[in-house]
């Protein structure tokens, strides 16, 4: 079996990394490159950037920033925001991103996933999908663009994502996003028994324990996280940091 990966989640804003809680409150933590530098230094296994207003403001990928970024990037480095045409894919490869998050444009134009797939190859292509609970307390797919869940059961989305081709599933959980109080265990296990591909799992870790948890009673082949990555102790002081190999070693036994 392969190891699994334990990849930080940046997210950017105005060409800075903010932190949120819920996808709300967001929190300026500091420079991109400076993180990078010391995720570089800590040997990450992979690093994914999410531009969180791209989407929003219908606007392109800053390439050349992401260029700079990628430049520095000693890791396989992924990007997600506002990915809706296949120029915009080439461009970001150009750019130095080796895997693209798509996320708004799977449910909007699912024929631009499948013919992505097609043209770069599932390894390349990342289906995201944010999850909810709603008043109800069923999970659904969430649109951060809208802040509204879909009425879209998330399995079925992941089924969904698969069949486009893509090569992986980020999930996130919406509730959980920046609360450090575990992941969703039951959640992310409907999930990667629904599909075959490798489902990154985020949106809650607070320890190594909640990442081992996470892979070995939920079968996540990854586990993402963005505070536990990016801030240190009980009253949240920003400290990019990432566990020593030994330490993540020492989980998978």
């Amino acid at each position: 079996m392969a190891i699994p990966r334990v990849i930080p989640v940046l997210l950017l804003r105005n060409k800075g990394l903010v932190k949120t809680v819920k996808f709300r409150d967001a929190k300026y933590i500091g420079d991109p490159f400076n993180a990078v530098k010391i995720l570089n230094e800590k040997e990450v296994d992979e690093l994914i950037f999410l531009d969180i207003d791209a989407s929003k403001e219908n606007r392109e990928p800053p390439y050349e920033y992401l260029k700079e970024i990628a430049s520095e990037c000693f890791m396989p480095l992924a990007y997600g925001g506002a990915i809706r045409s296949v120029d915009q894919i080439r461009n970001l490869i150009q750019s130095g991103i080796e895997k693209v998050c798509i996320n708004t444009q799977s449910i909007l134009n699912p024929d631009f996933i499948k013919n992505a797939c097609e043209i770069f190859g599932a390894s390349t292509i990342v289906g995201s999908m944010d999850v909810k609970k709603n008043m109800l307390g069923k999970y659904q797919v969430y649109s951060h663009v809208k802040k509204t869940s879909l009425g879209v059961n998330p399995v079925k989305h992941a089924e969904y994502l698969q069949n486009l081709g893509v090569g992986e599933i980020f999930l996130n959980n919406v509730d959980l996003d920046g609360t450090m109080t575990g992941y969703d265990l039951d959640l992310v296990k409907k999930i990667t028994g629904s599909v075959d591909v490798p489902v990154i799992a985020c949106g809650g870790a607070g320890s190594l324990a909640d990442i081992e948890k996470v892979v070995k009673q939920s079968n996540a082949s990854a586990a993402a996280a963005g505070s536990m990555f990016v801030f240190h102790g009980k009253h949240k002081a920003v400290l990019i940091n990432y566990p020593n190999h030994s330490a993540l070693n020492s989980i998978w036994g």
